[in-house]
């Protein structure tokens, strides 16, 4: 599912998860390297008519990895809590699915990559106003959207 119709099903959920991909410039990314082992790598997450998309410089080993494999991981930046005001701790996503390559026209003259997510995951941990526990919404095409509760 694009994230353009993920936020059309699930709009609370979804604005909640894109604040923290905006709260700051720079995401993690995970991709499977040739081997199959996992490379972490900085990116910046778009959100916008094109749904949730990934930057990437020419030639990049992210590039490579997605255009091998394209299962990914992204997670959001992160703030540590407030040890006096845990609550208010804004916490944090994870988004999972498959890049695609999206063509730009015209091409970028710098060969930059484009890469178009489809969600098969979207989780948001944070902790609930009585600061006794974790609460970990979460969304599966499959199964729908779940709140779990962590101590």
């Amino acid at each position: 599912m694009w994230w353009n119709e993920f936020a059309a099903a699930e709009p609370d959920l979804a604005a909640r998860v894109e604040a923290r991909f905006k709260a700051a410039r720079h995401s993690t990314m995970a991709t499977l390297r040739r081997d199959g082992s996992p490379r972490i790598s900085g990116t910046e997450v778009e959100f916008g008519a094109d749904g949730m998309v990934l930057g990437s410089m020419a030639g990049s080993l992210k590039a490579r990895d997605l255009r091998r494999d394209p299962r990914v991981a992204l997670h959001s930046p992160s703030v540590d809590p407030d040890d006096d005001a845990p609550a208010t701790w804004p916490g944090d996503a994870k988004v999972a699915g498959t890049a695609h390559e999206v063509a730009v026209e015209p091409a970028p003259e710098d060969g930059s990559h484009r890469f178009r997510v489809d969600v098969t995951e979207v989780v948001l941990t944070y902790v609930a106003p009585s600061a006794d526990h974790l609460v970990v919404e979460s969304w599966h095409p499959d199964r729908g959207r779940e709140t779990r509760m962590r101590k």
